[in-house]
């Protein structure tokens, strides 16, 4: 009997992907942009996050937003109102978005003098997090209300990562939930990964985030 000939398809397409984004990521360091692959869960607050930090990166860089979604523009209008130039990609229906989706969304900001590119990736803690879009930062945010053990579940994406942002401590008070035990299942991912505890809501822990943020930005544009 003759052996059936097997192809891994998503194997195939992974490994296309990173050699396509590991090339957009050569490019980027050329023009001196730097790209951060922002992923998290529906509602952890996202885009309340990139409005909180505005604050801090607007007086020292000039940045974008490209926003995936599978519909609507809701966010990107946000942030265009907040005066950061924002994208709208849609997906028509995919769950994340690979490196060429990240590099025609970059191209159509159509300008040159962008320091720094968000791209606010699909809501969702599996698809996104196998994708390498050719971003030098990949950032996750972990809302309260989601509970401690989301590492624990979904932890290639926490592996991926090199920042965690657990937003809305201002809920602390009212959700069960164990910053200690948060912190062993994210570490247990990813020893090295950075934790920063905000509420974008109020404000508290926005500088610090947004201080690291600008010097990975500047060592990864002087380099």
């Amino acid at each position: 009997m003759n052996n059936v000939q097997v192809i891994e398809l998503k194997e195939s397409i992974l490994e296309d992907n990173r050699a396509d984004a590991g090339s957009l990521r050569r490019e980027l360091k050329e023009k001196r942009i730097c790209l951060m692959n922002l992923m998290s869960s529906p509602g952890s607050g996202k885009t309340t996050t990139l409005l909180a930090l505005n604050r801090y990166l607007a007086p020292e860089i000039h940045w974008g937003v490209m926003e995936a979604d599978i519909d609507s523009d809701v966010d990107a209008k946000t942030m265009q109102e907040a005066g950061v130039p924002s994208i709208q990609l849609h997906t028509g229906g995919m769950c994340h978005l690979d490196a060429d989706m990240t590099r025609q969304g970059i191209r159509a900001f159509d300008r040159d003098d962008l320091d720094f590119i968000v791209l606010e990736n699909i809501g969702n803690l599996v698809c996104p997090a196998e994708f390498d879009t050719g971003s030098q930062i990949n950032l996750t945010i972990l809302s309260v209300p989601e509970g401690d053990d989301k590492p624990a579940k979904y932890p290639l994406m926490y592996r991926e990562c090199s920042v965690l942002v657990v937003n809305k401590i201002d809920a602390l008070p009212v959700f069960d939930f164990d910053k200690e035990r948060m912190e062993s299942y994210a570490r247990a991912c990813n020893p090295e990964i950075r934790i920063f505890y905000i509420s974008a809501k109020t404000g508290e822990g926005v500088r610090e985030l947004a201080e690291y943020l600008l010097e990975q930005i500047r060592a990864w544009n002087t380099k």
